[in-house]
């Protein structure tokens, strides 16, 4: 058994280009479905967020309409309630890389808020690259790539293939108009190949360690490329 961080946000609201606060935080299935793939395989999970708080869910990530009805939404929110690791998260600052097999970036909207400027997480995130573990992320948790500078300037994963919300699905959730910034316009400015599947259909793009994935849907399929790494 190894152990799998997961880097999870802090944050529980994302600051729109007004100045509202719109409630967030991490997207529901991006953190149930890979945390079921990985227990099942075996490995232990360890939940990392910025100065240790406890993480908040996205009460719209709960809801019957993005779960497939409401069968769908009690799995997730079952699958949530065994995560109890979450109740007990470490301090990103605190967390030492050697420790751990892989890397694991759950989205929702916070990360757009808290991981896409913390300068802990994108050291961390560079460390993972440069060591060659696997290293997932999903959905809006590659904005946590943006804060991953290198001491030339550069971000770490300029040049990687990658995926993540595309502008598309942003739009079409009705929250583009609204947003500060775009995280596929950020990904593609920080030198990201940005690689876009069909909206909201599953789509992993992989690499080098690199597992990134479009959206919720993408999850549980970034887990089982990531599992694969992990031999």
């Amino acid at each position: 058994m190894s152990k799998i961080l997961f880097v999870v946000t802090g944050a529980d609201f994302w600051t729109l280009a007004d100045g509202t606060k719109h409630p967030t935080g991490f997207w529901a299935e991006e953190a149930a479905a890979p945390y079921e793939a990985f227990r099942a395989a075996g490995h232990e999970v360890v939940v990392a967020t910025p100065g240790g708080v406890v993480p908040t869910v996205d009460r719209g990530s709960l809801a019957a309409e993005v779960n497939g009805g409401q069968e769908g939404a009690d799995k997730v929110a079952a699958a949530l309630d065994s995560f109890t690791e979450l109740q007990h998260p470490v301090r990103l600052e605190d967390v030492d890389l050697d420790e751990y097999a892989a890397v694991f970036y759950p989205g929702g909207h916070g990360p757009m808020e808290d991981l896409a400027v913390s300068p802990e997480s994108g050291r961390l995130l560079t460390l993972a690259l440069e060591s060659g573990k696997p290293l997932g992320v999903v959905c809006h948790g590659p904005a946590a790539l943006l804060a991953a500078t290198k001491d030339d300037g550069t971000n770490a994963f300029a040049g990687y293939r990658l995926t993540g919300f595309t502008n598309t699905e942003e739009t079409q959730a009705g929250l583009a108009g609204k947003a500060k910034w775009l995280l596929q316009d950020r990904l593609v400015e920080i030198g990201g190949d940005f690689q876009e599947g069909e909206p909201w259909a599953p789509y992993v793009v992989v690499d080098r360690n690199l597992v990134t994935g479009q959206n919720p849907a993408s999850s549980a399929p970034l887990a089982t490329e990531l599992l694969k790494k992990l031999g």
